[in-house]
């Protein structure tokens, strides 16, 4: 028998050694807003001093940890209960953006507070967006004056690129859409941002992300109209932005009409029930014959398989068109609609290279089935044509044209004969 004493089991390993510039003091949420509230006390309402010692802090407090909280003083002076109350048993300041003037040049100011913050910790950019995104949910939750301050900081924000205009989905939720808060903040927001930029690049942003078409959604169901939106935003002195809405629905309303046309050929429907539908369809979006007939030649042009050998391609397109001469007739009542096809022609003739020898084929075409006059062709050739393509399309139409004129002045000689 071994006597021996069994070892027993230690645990070992190598410790390692904290470097002291490695070592960084632990917050807690409320030591964090402690030291942020006490230096805000401090530097008052002097805003470059504000921006220095959100600057320097920095470097000792967890940002990266407590970039909500961070956020929640900055703009309600303390940590913000769901709903957008301050919580009670917080430490809080009287020095943040909701207690500050209701006035641009202030907001102005308080946007080059967090410009400086994020432009310096890079990592709060995503943290900021997403502070923003839930104050807008909970705008109920605050005064009239401080929505105010926070739309025109928005607006701000938005026109110098420090946010994306994706935080505007939360305005679309269906409480503040129903009690009106979304539409009246958007007022606000769209009067600071265009009052920085211009319309066109505000709506170059919501276009990026896919908001350029969502504006009716600041409504009800029941008041999600062109008409109204108008009226709102333009009695609010927005008459830009109502002037955008009512052109994406435009483009909508024109995207949706093609959709449905092309299936309709597609489906081989009669052409009778096809003139008939684009009747109607083009009074509803409140559309002139000559922006119709655009509509319908992209249709009609869409709804086939394209050859890609030059010499076949016009063959198919002449037998084509001519199936649909009668639906291009309809709408092509006035010369200014002639024009509009002719310029559609052109146009789609220089931008699908297979068809830059069939421009003259489709056109004669067109006039033999009563749908181009000699007049909207004269016209064109003379001075109506535009610059794509223009020298190889009009010397495929010169003999034709000479031919016309012939005819023309044949036909003025035989009236005065007769006369």
């Amino acid at each position: 028998m071994n006597n021996q004493k069994q070892q027993k089991p230690t645990l070992t390993g190598q410790r390692f050694k904290t470097r002291k510039r490695d070592e960084k003091e632990r917050f807690d949420p409320t030591q964090f807003q402690e030291s942020i509230v006490q230096g805000l006390n401090q530097t008052g309402t002097d805003l470059e001093a504000v921006a220095k010692f959100l600057d320097a802090s920095g470097a000792k407090l967890d940002y990266r940890r407590y970039a909500e909280t961070l956020f929640d003083i900055l703009v309600a002076g303390g940590m913000l209960a769901p709903g957008g109350t301050l919580s009670d048993d917080m430490t809080r300041t009287e020095f943040c953006l909701f207690t500050a003037q209701e006035d641009l040049e202030t907001m102005q100011a308080y946007a080059q507070v967090f410009n400086k913050l994020i432009r310096r910790y890079k990592y709060l950019e995503k943290g900021f967006e997403e502070e923003i995104k839930k104050l807008l949910l909970f705008l109920k939750g605050f005064t009239e004056s401080e929505r105010n301050k926070l739309a025109m900081l928005t607006g701000i924000l938005l026109a110098n690129g420090s946010i994306s205009a994706s935080i505007l989905t939360s305005l679309y939720n269906e409480n503040l859409v129903k009690e009106g808060v979304s539409a009246a903040f958007a007022v606000k927001l769209f009067k600071s941002w265009i009052n920085e930029k211009d319309i066109n690049s505000v709506a170059g942003s919501l276009r990026k992300v896919g908001m350029d078409n969502r504006l009716m959604e600041l409504f009800p169901a029941n008041k999600r109209s062109c008409e109204h939106f108008s009226k709102y935003f333009t009695d609010a002195g927005l008459k830009e932005l109502s002037d955008f809405a009512r052109n994406q629905q435009s483009i909508g309303a024109r995207k949706e009409l093609q959709k449905e046309l092309q299936e309709m050929m597609l489906r081989g429907d009669p052409q009778k029930e096809i003139i008939a539908f684009t009747r109607e369809e083009m009074k509803k979006a409140g559309l002139s014959e000559q922006g119709m007939i655009g509509i319908i030649w992209t249709s009609v042009m869409s709804c086939v398989e394209w050859n890609k050998k030059e010499e076949l391609v016009t063959e198919q397109a002449i037998k084509h068109l001519k199936q649909y001469s009668p639906l291009l007739k309809a709408f092509t009542s006035q010369g200014l609609s002639e024009l509009s096809l002719l310029l559609k022609i052109q146009e789609y003739c220089y931008d699908n290279i297979h068809f830059m020898k069939a421009f003259q084929k489709i056109v004669v075409l067109l006039y033999k089935a009563d749908v181009l006059s000699e007049e909207a062709i004269l016209k064109w050739y003379s001075e109506a044509h535009v610059a794509k393509g223009k020298s190889i399309f009009l010397e495929q139409m010169k003999k034709f044209v000479e031919w016309l004129k012939n005819a023309e002045e044949e036909s003025e000689s035989d009236e005065e004969e007769a006369d």
